[in-house]
C-alpha cells in the first residue's frame, strides 16, 4: 500500500530498513560562520569514504564495525572544516614499503667484505709498483736509453761482469729470457746498433725480441757459453767466438770483442758475424 509524503504527494513504497546506509549529509554551517565551499565538501566526502573503508576492513577481520554517523547527529568541527582523515593503519601498508633494519650478521659480513676488497686493491697496486720498479718495461725505449740503464753507467757503477766470458754468456742468458736492458746494456752504445744490424734487425731492442723467438731451450742456450776458461786471458781486449764453443738451443750470436774497463769490469766493444751455421767446435778447456 502506498504512503503519502508530508507534502501530500504520493511516493514510492518505503524501502525496507537496513537495505543500505544513507549517506551522511554535510555538516550544517554553525551560526555566525559562512557555509562550506565545494573544496570543504569534497574533503568531507573523502572522510566519509575513509570511514566506510575502515568499517569494511573491520568487518572482514571479524571485528564489530564502528557505527555509522547518525543521520540526526551533527558533528562539530573546529574552524568549520572536517578533520583530515588519517593514513591507513600500519598493518594495511604493503610489506615491501616497510623498512626493516638489516640483520647484525649481514652488516658485519658487509664490513668484512669491504675490508678485504680494499686490502686486495692496496696489495695489487703495491705489487704492480714493485714489479715495475725492479723489472721495468723496455717498450718504447731507444738504444740510448737502454745504454744508460746498462753499459752507459759502468763508469761509476759496478754493473758489468768481472769475467770476459761471463760478459758474453750474460748476453745469451738475457736473450733467452727476453730481457732487453740486460742484453744490450752489456755492450758499448755504438756496438748495440752494430750488433742489431749484423743480426739483421733495426735496433738492439728488436734484435733481442726476435732472437728470443728462435730460442728452443732457454737453459741449454744460456749455458752454451762458459762463464770462464782455464787458459790465461790473452790481454785486456780480445775476441770471443760463439762458434768456438758450439751454441745449443738457439741461434749463435757471432763473435764479441770484450775490453777491460773501470772497476775491473768487462764491456763488449765490438761485434762481427760468423759462419752460419757454425762449423763443428774445436775441443777446448772450460
Amino acid at each position: 500500500m502506498a504512503e503519502q509524503r508530508d507534502d501530500g504527494k504520493p511516493g514510492a513504497e518505503v524501502e525496507p530498513a537496513g537495505s543500505h546506509t544513507p549517506a551522511s549529509p554535510p555538516p550544517p554551517a554553525q551560526p555566525g560562520q559562512p557555509p562550506m565551499d565545494p573544496a570543504q565538501l569534497e574533503q568531507f566526502r573523502q572522510f566519509q569514504q575513509f570511514q566506510d573503508y575502515l568499517r569494511f576492513t573491520q568487518a572482514q577481520q571479524g571485528n564489530e564495525p564502528a557505527p555509522a554517523p547518525g543521520t540526526g547527529q551533527v558533528q562539530q568541527y573546529s574552524g568549520g572544516q572536517p578533520p583530515v582523515p588519517p593514513g591507513p593503519p600500519r598493518d594495511l601498508i604493503p610489506a615491501e614499503r616497510r623498512r626493516r633494519p638489516a640483520p647484525k650478521w649481514l652488516t658485519w659480513l658487509g664490513k668484512k667484505v669491504i675490508a678485504w676488497v680494499l686490502a686486495f686493491v692496496v696489495l695489487a697496486v703495491a705489487g704492480t709498483w714493485l714489479y715495475n720498479h725492479f723489472f721495468p718495461n723496455d717498450t718504447g725505449k731507444t738504444s740510448e736509453q737502454l745504454a744508460q740503464e746498462g753499459g752507459g753507467t759502468y763508469h761509476t757503477n759496478h754493473i758489468l761482469s768481472t769475467s770476459p766470458y761471463e760478459a758474453v754468456r750474460e748476453v745469451y742468458d738475457a736473450v733467452a729470457q727476453n730481457l732487453v736492458p740486460q742484453a744490450c746494456g752489456r755492450m758499448d752504445e755504438p756496438i748495440q746498433q752494430k750488433f742489431a744490424q749484423d743480426m739483421g734487425y733495426a735496433d738492439c731492442q728488436v734484435a733481442v725480441h726476435e732472437l728470443n723467438r728462435q730460442v728452443k731451450s732457454k737453459n741449454d742456450y744460456a749455458e752454451s757459453m762458459p762463464s770462464y776458461v782455464s787458459e790465461p786471458l790473452p790481454g785486456d781486449s780480445f775476441t770471443i767466438s760463439s762458434c768456438k764453443f758450439g751454441i745449443r738451443g738457439g741461434p749463435a750470436l757471432g763473435a764479441f770483442t770484450v775490453q777491460k774497463v773501470e772497476k775491473n769490469q768487462w764491456l763488449i766493444v765490438g761485434h762481427t758475424n760468423e759462419q752460419t751455421p757454425c762449423p763443428a767446435p774445436t775441443p777446448t778447456t772450460r
